[in-house]
């Protein structure tokens, strides 16, 4: 019977850009120097999420998948994903500009990886100040207009750049070119890919002094060219209340902020819940079974739980069902 939050082992990314605050605010144990990512739920080959607590501890996320199937995600997503997980969970910072990017939909990526698309959104936990994410373009552009911008090293002057601040909610979709900037740290929610096109990296060099691959070709058949897309979403921030952030046909996050207690009632719904806590910290009962999520971690609850209780003197954390 699964009747307890579970928790899982982060995964750890090096990344040229990565920086030091997922150790030293979201406290990840890593001796790695620039840690871009914490990939907190994946299934995603070679880089499948382990569980670290309870009596599954040392299970693997595919194989809690394979033995308690629709009792893990619902019996839709079971239907629907069968044995794989539906999201990609993280955390990054970014001591350094990501490359300027952009995701394929479900259609180009099965044609072409046989892979779902890339649907994702992210939630600013801390930003340095005078931060930016790039989203879209700042004019809309045709592709030969844009094959040119490549050309001549001049696509950050059409991008739309944007200032963020702590609890900014941005949702990217395929095709909308994209990159997270110098000094953010953010949660990201995702459909389960890893997929993407890089279009420019600001002439950086790998250790070999190599310049990183572009991917013009693959790229220009992904872009979005309109300069209407809004990717910044506004939600209401009520006290022990749901306030939804993002619904699309991927996932649906919902933002609860906890003073005191907050019941969830999950009888009617079909589908795990992932809880990130992107503020404080807060106990999560279930059953008999009760686990503390901390600032900058991840609980996966599953499918077939009923009721929950969330105690916290104050505590942000999101809520993910699919």
């Amino acid at each position: 019977m699964l009747n307890y939050p579970i928790k899982f082992y982060p995964i750890l990314k090096e990344k040229i850009w990565g920086g030091t605050k997922l150790v030293s605010k979201l406290h990840k144990k890593s001796t790695l120097k620039n840690v871009g990512e914490s990939w907190e739920l994946s299934d995603v080959e070679d880089n499948v999420s382990i569980v670290s607590n309870g009596k599954l501890k040392g299970k693997s996320l595919r194989e809690l998948l394979e033995t308690y199937k629709s009792e893990l995600v619902g019996e839709n997503n079971y239907a629907h994903f069968g044995n794989n997980f539906p999201l990609l969970i993280k955390f990054i910072d970014a001591k350094e500009d990501l490359s300027v990017q952009v995701h394929p939909n479900d259609e180009l990526a099965k044609k072409l990886h046989n892979s779902f698309g890339k649907t994702e959104m992210w939630y600013i936990m801390q930003a340095d100040s005078g931060s930016k994410l790039i989203v879209g373009f700042s004019k809309g552009i045709t592709p030969d207009q844009y094959l040119n911008y490549v050309a001549e090293k001049k696509i950050p002057s059409i991008l739309n750049y944007e200032k963020v601040k702590a609890g900014d909610v941005f949702f990217i979709e395929p095709g909308t070119v994209h990159t997270i900037g110098a000094g953010i740290l953010l949660a990201e929610i995702q459909q389960t890919s890893d997929i993407t096109y890089r279009i420019y990296d600001w002439d950086r060099v790998d250790d070999q002094g190599n310049p990183r691959a572009l991917h013009t070709d693959l790229a220009i058949e992904a872009i979005n060219f309109s300069d209407k897309i809004k990717a910044k979403h506004n939600y209401s921030t009520f006290i022990n209340s749901l306030n939804t952030v993002v619904k699309c046909a991927y996932f649906t996050t919902n933002f609860i902020h906890v003073v005191g207690e907050k019941e969830l009632d999950y009888t009617n719904t079909d589908s795990f819940v992932v809880f990130m806590c992107v503020q404080g910290k807060a106990t999560i009962s279930m059953e008999e079974h009760s686990e503390i999520i901390n600032y900058g971690e991840t609980v996966l609850i599953p499918a077939t739980a009923e009721q929950l209780i969330i105690a916290s003197k104050n505590c942000k954390l999101l809520e993910v069902t699919v």
